[in-house]
């Protein structure tokens, strides 16, 4: 059965006007992309991958230099103003509002952006405020919300005119435990009502794993894979992914991530106990020897080590050369 897009990219390029006799920046390098109806896609990659330039274009607020990309089939250059009605966008630690006005106030305002009648709006007002736990700070200023407040704030806006697609960019960043996960919840329920599409970008690999049907990973502008997160992990199965301890941390990380058949590394340290937790994707078992007697040379002494199940974050590790910046 052929499932109905709600994004589309082709050949899309943005670029950026560079230093003068340095070139132009490539922010995004033919993409091609599809995003179903029904469907939480999520898009991982490091600080400057181009995941946020993809969002502003699909959200219209930049053009592409090169390429196509179009929302339920409309161009996001030609139709750009019908284009706005179906979607809305939440970003992390952004305000999500006037400070001076309250919660309510804030809600109403953009509710008569999208132009929504009053009693709708009114009903999809209280029903957010419901969902949202915000009932108690109805009339509080927005600026003397807790952050985690303000980002529940943030989404209620998101949500107000009912998108046909929401873009989420980093939503949990700085939130509490607690906060993320109603955020989390409160997103696949509302996925579930059917017709709509979330489109998220996250640095946390467990959130990604948890809540996306699909994710693509992108560095330097390409789409380097994409798929389920199940099938993404079979994909590394074929080397070994180990865990180490080690204390101290290692002073010359780069000559561990240059030795032959270290696909990728990512590094934990905990201040607590002084303990450095790597985290490796190797091509075979062989490559262990030669890793161990680098780490003794580098002075730092092994605690613990084992092999671990292939996770979403070492089919990324093995991908982009290093973990999440």
């Amino acid at each position: 059965m052929k499932r109905d897009l709600s994004i589309e990219t082709k050949s899309l390029r943005r670029l950026f006007k560079g230093i003068p006799g340095k070139g132009d920046v490539v922010a995004l390098d033919q993409v091609d992309l599809e995003v179903y109806d029904d469907e939480i896609f999520g898009l991982l990659g490091p600080n400057g991958a181009g995941k946020t330039t993809l969002i502003k274009i699909l959200c219209t607020l930049l053009l592409p230099t090169e390429g196509q990309a179009l929302i339920k089939g409309l161009d996001v250059v030609k139709r750009a103003s019908q284009i706005r009605r179906i979607i809305n966008l939440v970003s992390g630690g952004e305000t999500p509002g006037y400070g001076i006005l309250s919660v309510k106030e804030n809600l109403w305002f953009f509710s008569q952006l999208y132009g929504l009648p009053r009693d709708f709006a009114k009903d999809r007002i209280a029903k957010l405020v419901d969902q949202l736990e915000l009932q108690d700070y109805l009339n509080t200023r927005m600026s003397k919300l807790s952050t985690g407040y303000k980002q529940r704030l943030n989404l209620a806006r998101g949500f107000v005119n009912d998108p046909a697609i929401l873009f989420l960019d980093e939503p949990t960043l700085g939130l509490d435990v607690l906060s993320a996960r109603h955020l989390r919840t409160l997103v696949k329920d509302w996925i579930r009502t059917g017709g709509k599409t979330v489109l998220l970008t996250t640095h946390y690999m467990a959130e990604a794993d948890q809540l996306c049907d699909r994710v693509g990973i992108i560095n330097r502008g390409k789409i380097l894979a994409c798929d389920t997160p199940q099938r993404l992990k079979t994909k590394v199965t074929g080397g070994a992914t180990w865990k180490i301890e080690i204390t101290p941390n290692l002073s010359e990380l780069e000559s561990v991530k240059s030795i032959p058949g270290v696909v990728g590394l990512s590094t934990t340290d905990n201040i607590e106990t002084g303990v450095t937790t790597l985290k490796l994707v190797l091509e075979e078992e062989s490559v262990m020897s030669d890793l161990l007697s680098k780490i003794r040379e580098n002075g730092s002494k092994v605690l613990n080590m084992g092999k671990s199940e292939p996770t979403l974050e070492d089919v990324y590790i093995s991908l982009v050369g290093t973990g999440m910046e």
